[in-house]
């Protein structure tokens, strides 16, 4: 395992957290559907993810994909930023990329039950922290309208991958010259969060 492929549950928690916006993915090769979706995790008692809850429309050509087939990978992408040798501070340094990702196998089942649950769940996630949070019954009528052309669907993970390139390679000084320079305050939270412990 490489040093950028080193993270905790609580890593993958955050990340789909913080970017909820994920690629699904589906279908023979040559002929794959991906759209991206909003999801929700499910993680279990140990903090680590097992499921995935998401909706889409019945439209969409995704959907079909995943009746025929329902095997999926899901893409998470966390924050990134081009690091120039600028922010090293070093003339002759290579520039890089820093990012967060996360990359997951799942089996897709799509069911009319889960519609309104993953409607709740995705609506509470993105509205909790809200000072007047919103909530459906605000639609009226055109809530029954709306869960006609949409259905649910509970991802369940099968596997799991990611690559955390967050400076962890940086000598210190280095490190501190890009956290002292480079101006994306999401990519220096999550290098922070990957280089505890730095002087």
């Amino acid at each position: 395992m490489g040093l950028f492929d080193k993270f905790e549950n609580a890593d993958v928690r955050a990340l789909i957290e913080e970017y909820p916006l994920a690629w699904v993915c589906a279908g023979p090769a040559g002929a794959v559907e991906a759209s991206l979706l909003p999801l929700v995790g499910i993680y279990d008692g140990d903090g680590q993810l097992v499921e995935l809850i998401g909706h889409l429309m019945r439209s969409n050509p995704l959907h079909g994909a995943l009746v025929s087939d329902p095997r999926a990978t899901i893409l998470f992408k966390g924050p990134d930023a081009y690091i120039s040798p600028e922010h090293a501070g070093i003339r002759n340094w290579g520039p890089t990329w820093n990012y967060a990702q996360i990359k997951i196998g799942a089996d897709v089942e799509i069911d009319d039950a889960l519609t309104e649950y993953s409607l709740g769940v995705l609506i509470e996630a993105m509205e909790a922290h809200r000072e007047l949070p919103w909530a459906v019954e605000e639609l009226g009528a055109r809530y029954e309208g709306m869960l006609q052309r949409i259905i649910g669907f509970r991802a369940t993970v099968t596997s799991l991958s990611g690559k955390f390139k967050l400076g962890q390679d940086e000598k210190s000084e280095t490190f501190a010259s890009i956290m002292g320079s480079l101006p994306h305050e999401a990519t220096l939270s999550w290098m922070l969060r990957f280089n505890k412990g730095r002087e």
